[in-house]
């Protein structure tokens, strides 16, 4: 009988620390308490004293020893746990490299040899060593892991369970020595357990097992044959239809997925009816804002929109759908039939939310007819109206003519009026004007006696016929008035909502706004451009324009009013009507207003930079008046001595003299040179020279140039530092300038350490001082001139407060970055973050095996 395949379960992290190797341990503890033969194959505790303790008794295979290049290494013996055959092997570290001579190159294949022998095997991992994730863990980290296991072995694993810890619990566990030893705990800190790094490694690892369980969960569905949607997480849907007022929908789902906290889905259903339809253009910008939403965003073809659409909804297990509200005509719906209705008919258990899109370009302004003026309709209504008021009527006064005996005159001319009132409705009052005629003149010749003649015999056939003749023209213009009140009501709502709009609409204090008020100008009332023009030189220049080109002067246009300042605005196109240049008034007011505020906004912004300019000013005045005084005192009062005849001063005296005058004119010269650096600064004048720029060589530079006095300077280096892009000069002086703050800031006795190393791909370096630190409420200011550390409290400056923000002005001009972080146990840390030169064409240096202990120190960090 074939031996059944052993289960595999993984303790999965985020990082190393985290507790993967205890839980594994407690795992193994609790099974053999219940019965279980439980022996531990491969442990690695790292010196960490707690996970050594929790071993206890558990039964341990003794490790395999072999000799690679006079080192001997200890790897996992699998014959021996093949022989000893327990029911569960507990296995360290899934992704280790086996020493050369093993039975196998990787530690998962050897998992994968007791799996197959059907021991039951648990062991651990971190997110790092999956291969799928290989490339974003370099991104994330700097660091490229050698060490990876296939995702396919992981995924046919029957257990996995995330071991979890958050960035700031894990860095505590360090900071106490629960991870590493005392000596690598700063550098671990500062480097591979930043918590950036730990936060998108965490994040990683939640991420994979929520996919996994995602994985687990359709194939329950679909070997159980479910198919309604299980609302384990929610997961919105939104129906685009290519228009831009879909905008609303994204948001309305974006929305709706975040308070839900669910995912954002997208689809858009393009009909396959044959024919060839252009892709609405509007989709382009809807997919760039589902992305930037944080939404997937997915085009379907189909000849179906509702099953299609609900199709995609029940693959992807969505539980809301939101869709846009019809726009069509009740009769239009009727005739052929409501998406809408049809999705909620199909919809099922999945929530369908229906939402009214408001469309965002406003409409023109429909115009009404003045007293006299006829009512306009459109010529397709006008055409069908004349059409049925001759040749219609006639054949509707033929057709009734056999039944005149039936009906008689009074029902032959009711029905006549009738077809009149309906072409009156349809047409307005000239095609109703020539109907009551026609109508008049078929009731005489085929219902009056002696018919198929204009001859009236009886009297009272005249009378009917004069009354339907006045009943028929009286109706046609209460028709018309009736039509012409519809056309002016439709103008007084269309004026009432384009005034409340103006009304509503807050317009920003930037010349942003402009253009939008004016592009709705011109559709509101239908005109070909709208521009404001001011006037330069002799002629005039357009500020702000829509639609077609804009007159070359303000007497050219069809209208023009002055919106302030000698600025016109200038409408061309249509002719505006009295009620339309009533309406033209707020929309000259909005933009007057408008005009006002930019005008307002740029006096404000040269107000407040004179008064930054005057406060920088004094600060200045105060800075130098102290650092250029005191050593002009000092100077002349050398000097002053020097030169004195009453006193004969010896050559140890004279020689100190000189000493403080050649002292304090460097303190000199650096002050005026800080303001002239500053100065180029903030001109953008400063001259660079970048190219591959000798890390080591600077470094070493920058601590020759600094005094004598003040903390010792230590430099640690990674192996095979790569060069730099940048300015040698002036990345020698922004790492000088932070070396001085550190130098006076450290406490006597310590040391200021400089690191240097890859991270993420860039060059860092890290220059550590263990001082005071700086106030968080200070972080923000540190990097701006003439500030100090203890401005906030008052305490004594030192220095004009330039050398920061000259150090972090050189390192952004040359591609780089200057931060400021916490020293763990105190202090402050700043960083240099640098591109490398020819980055990815720097060669690097594999080793041939790497052990695990030698994987645990690559991930403390890049940096020594």
């Amino acid at each position: 009988m074939a031996t059944a395949r052993g289960k595999l379960r993984i303790y999965l992290g985020g990082a190393p620390g985290v507790g993967k190797t205890y839980s594994m341990l407690d795992e193994g503890h609790r099974r053999r308490d219940r019965g279980t033969d439980v022996v531990i194959g491969l442990v690695e505790t790292h010196g960490r004293a707690k996970t050594a303790a929790l071993i206890g008794d558990l039964p341990v295979v003794p490790r395999r020893t072999l000799m690679y290049r006079g080192r001997t290494l200890e790897e996992m013996d699998v014959d021996a746990v093949l022989a000893r055959h327990p029911q569960v092997a507990l296995v360290d570290e899934l992704a280790h490299t086996n020493a050369p001579g093993s039975r196998n190159a990787k530690r998962w294949q050897d998992v994968d040899e007791l799996l197959d022998a059907g021991i039951d095997v648990i062991s651990t991992l971190n997110i790092q060593h999956l291969e799928s994730l290989n490339d974003v863990v370099a991104k994330v980290t700097g660091i490229t892991q050698r060490e990876t296991v296939p995702d396919a072995v992981v995924r046919a694993a029957e257990q996995i369970e995330l071991v979890d810890m958050t960035p700031e619990a894990l860095r505590r566990r360090m900071l106490h020595g629960n991870v590493y030893s005392p000596s690598g705990i700063d550098a671990a800190l500062n480097n591979y357990f930043r918590i950036g790094n730990l936060a998108a490694l965490r994040e990683l690892a939640l991420l994979w097992v929520a996919d996994r369980v995602e994985e687990g969960l359709d194939d329950y569905r679909a070997r159980h044959g479910i198919t309604a949607p299980w609302e384990t997480r929610e997961r919105v849907l939104v129906a685009l239809t290519g228009e831009p007022e879909d905008e609303t929908l994204v948001r309305r789902g974006a929305r709706m997925a975040t308070r839900l906290r669910g995912e954002l889905l997208a689809v858009h259903v393009e009909v396959a009816d044959g024919t060839v339809q252009s892709r609405p253009p509007a989709l382009d910008a809807l997919h760039g804002l589902v992305h930037d939403l944080g939404g997937s965003y997915t085009e379907i073809t189909a000849g179906d929109v509702a099953n299609a659409l609900l199709a995609f909804a029940t693959a992807e297990n969505a539980t809301q759908l939101i869709v846009a509200r019809s726009r069509h005509g009740r009769l239009r719906q009727w005739l052929r039939g409501s998406l809408v209705s049809e999705i909620l008919r199909l919809a099922g258990p999945i929530d369908v939310h229906v939402i009214a899109t408001p469309r965002n370009q406003p409409q023109p302004l429909p115009r009404s007819p003045h007293r006299g003026q006829p009512v306009h309709m459109p010529p397709h209504r006008r055409r069908f109206a004349w059409a049925l008021g001759t040749v219609g009527i006639a054949l509707l006064a033929t057709a009734l003519s056999p039944l005149r005996t039936l009906i008689g005159l009074s029902g032959g001319l009711l029905s006549l009026l009738l077809a009149v009132v309906i072409v009156t409705v349809i047409g307005g009052a000239r095609p109703g004007a020539a109907a009551t005629v026609i109508a008049w003149l078929c009731g005489d010749f085929f219902f009056a006696e002696p018919i198929y003649s204009l001859r009236i015999a009886h009297a009272a056939d005249v009378a009917a016929l004069v009354v339907f003749f006045a009943v028929a023209a009286l109706v046609s213009v209460l028709v018309d008035r009736l039509a012409r009140r519809t056309l002016q009501l439709a103008r007084a709502r269309a004026e009432i909502e384009t005034l409340a709009r103006l009304a509503g609409e807050t317009v920003d204090a930037d010349a942003q706004s402009l253009p939008e008020l004016l592009a709705e100008l011109r559709r509101t009332f239908g005109l070909d451009n709208a521009a404001v023009l001011v006037r330069e030189g002799r002629g005039w220049r357009p500020i702000i324009t829509d639609g077609a080109a804009p007159p070359a002067r303000p007497q050219d246009a069809q209208f023009a009013a002055e919106v302030g300042d000698g600025s016109m605005l200038t409408l061309s196109g249509p002719a505006l009507s009295e009620e339309d240049a009533k309406m033209l008034g707020p929309f000259v007011t909005q933009l007057r207003l408008a005009l006002e505020r930019v005008r307002l906004q740029g006096e404000a912004s040269t107000a407040a930079e004179l008064a930054e300019a005057n406060t920088l000013r004094a600060t200045l005045l105060e800075a130098v008046s102290h650092d250029l005084r005191t050593p002009l005192h000092t100077i002349k009062a050398a000097v002053t001595s020097l030169l004195s005849p009453e006193t004969d001063w010896d050559r140890g005296k004279t020689l100190d003299f000189y000493h403080i005058i050649d002292t304090e004119t460097d303190r000199l010269t650096d002050v005026v040179a800080n303001l002239l650096d500053m100065s180029r600064l903030q001109a953008g004048a400063l001259p660079l020279t970048i190219g591959p720029t000798d890390l080591e060589a600077v470094l070493y530079n920058a601590v020759d140039s600094l005094a004598d006095a003040g903390s010792a300077v230590a430099i640690e280096l990674a192996e095979e530092l790569p060069a730099v892009q940048a300015d040698a000069g002036l990345l020698e002086r922004a790492i000088a300038n932070v070396m001085v703050n550190a130098q006076t800031w450290s406490p006597p006795g310590r040391a200021v350490r400089v690191r240097g190393g890859v991270v993420d791909g860039r060059v860092e370096v890290h220059i550590i001082d263990q001082g005071p630190g700086i106030p968080a409420e200070r972080r923000a200011h540190i990097f701006q001139p003439f500030q100090h550390r203890d401005d906030a409290h008052g305490g004594r400056a030192r220095g004009l407060g330039l050398g920061l923000a000259i150090a972090k002005g050189f390192t952004q001009i040359m591609g780089g970055d200057l931060s400021v972080d916490d020293t763990p146990g105190g202090g402050t840390t700043f960083i240099f973050s640098l591109p490398r030169y020819g980055a990815g064409e720097q060669p690097t240096t594999q080793r041939e095996t790497q052990s695990t202990e030698e994987a645990e120190r690559q991930e403390q960090g890049a940096l020594p």
